[in-house]
């Protein structure tokens, strides 16, 4: 597409911040698998597309033994999960662009995850978020990187993908960039949360040097289209007392992110060093393209055998074109949600599964 097709993002989705989910009557809420084989078009939440139904949405956020948080509830994590997906469900884009945005924005609004208001604060104690986004159609990319004033991060990707000649801005450039592009502008303050601090607060008296261990709630997801082209997003406030403009595996196209019609679509969250140096998402994608594994079994082997080894935690999201979906991780859960064309919902924490 020419740089003037892509100039202005739909206007449906220009507008769905303050989105307050409702539980659906009769909802149900358990845990989820780290994958399944599931078929068809869909979207997944990681905290995630034929004619009618719309699309296939996976989403995925973090879980990470933080020793900084106070303990979570876990029934709050799941209704809201349950709840975003179904709402997913009401979703009629034109792409599966829109559908990220719109879903990560929700993720983004809610104090609950690592992303937008309610992102970790860095040890300075201000917050600095990134964020990317990348269509699987053309290759076409955007990011952002140690943003500090803009509401919605994920939006300010697209911005960057649709609206410039660049993939990747950073600090006072990507805010500057933000606010010309029309994109909600809001103060730094606006992010923190009263346990964000609290979590500042431990870190600093504990004087820990390993931050691995700090990451909490990114969140990502992974669409199929009813066109049948896949798209993939993830945003996050990095690391609990980050320092020195540490810049993690998020907003890294490649490391964090990916998606290629002819492989698979990825979102990653864990110790983002090591999903950058191992450029998982890429990698994942490039298995299921040039070996012809299944993306369950590429998943598998980059997340279980390439980083356990390494010591490398975290875990994935990821859909290929065919509708296959595999979520995958080495950590003691993530909190992750799914519904495909036929309305099956699936929502997940640990290693259960109990679908809707």
């Amino acid at each position: 597409k020419t740089m003037q097709q892509r100039q202005q993002p739909p206007q449906q989705f220009q507008q769905t911040q303050g989105f307050q989910p409702q539980p659906p009557a009769g909802a149900r809420t358990g845990a989820n698998p780290a994958g399944n084989g599931a078929q068809g078009q869909g979207a997944a939440l990681k905290g995630g597309a034929g004619q009618a139904p719309g699309p296939v949405v996976w989403v995925r956020s973090a879980l990470a033994r933080d020793p900084f948080m106070e303990p979570n509830r876990c029934q709050n994590w799941e209704t809201f999960w349950l709840m975003t997906v179904v709402q997913t469900m009401g979703l009629s884009p034109e792409s599966g662009i829109d559908v990220v945005v719109a879903v990560i924005k929700l993720l983004e609004d809610s104090p609950l995850f690592n992303a937008g208001h309610g992102a970790v604060l860095t040890w300075d104690g201000h917050h600095e978020l990134d964020a990317s986004i990348m269509s699987g159609s053309d290759l076409a990319a955007g990011a952002v990187a140690g943003t500090k004033s803009i509401k919605n991060p994920i939006e300010a990707a697209r911005a960057v993908m649709l609206a410039s000649p660049h993939v990747l801005l950073s600090g006072q450039g990507a805010d500057a960039f933000a606010e010309m592009q029309g994109l909600e502008i809001v103060p730094n303050r606006y992010f923190t949360t009263p346990r964000r601090l609290k979590a500042l607060e431990r870190y600093k008296s504990a004087q820990v040097e390993k931050p691995a261990d700090s990451k909490f709630g990114t969140v990502g997801v992974v669409v199929l289209d009813r066109e049948g082209n896949l798209a993939a997003g993830t945003s996050t406030g990095g690391m609990t007392g980050k320092r020195w403009g540490r810049v993690g595996d998020a907003p890294l196209i490649g490391a964090g992110t990916y998606a290629d019609n002819s492989s698979c679509a990825v979102s990653a969250t864990g110790h983002g060093e090591f999903f950058i140096r191992w450029q998982v998402a890429s990698d994942i994608c490039a298995r299921v393209k040039y070996t012809g594994v299944t993306l369950r079994a590429a998943a598998d082997a980059v997340i279980q055998e390439v980083l356990v080894p390494e010591g490398g935690e975290g875990g994935v999201v990821a859909i290929d074109a065919a509708g296959s979906v595999a979520m995958v991780f080495n950590t003691e859960g993530m909190y992750r949600a799914s519904i495909d064309r036929e309305g099956n919902k699936v929502l997940g924490i640990y290693k259960n599964v109990v679908p809707d």
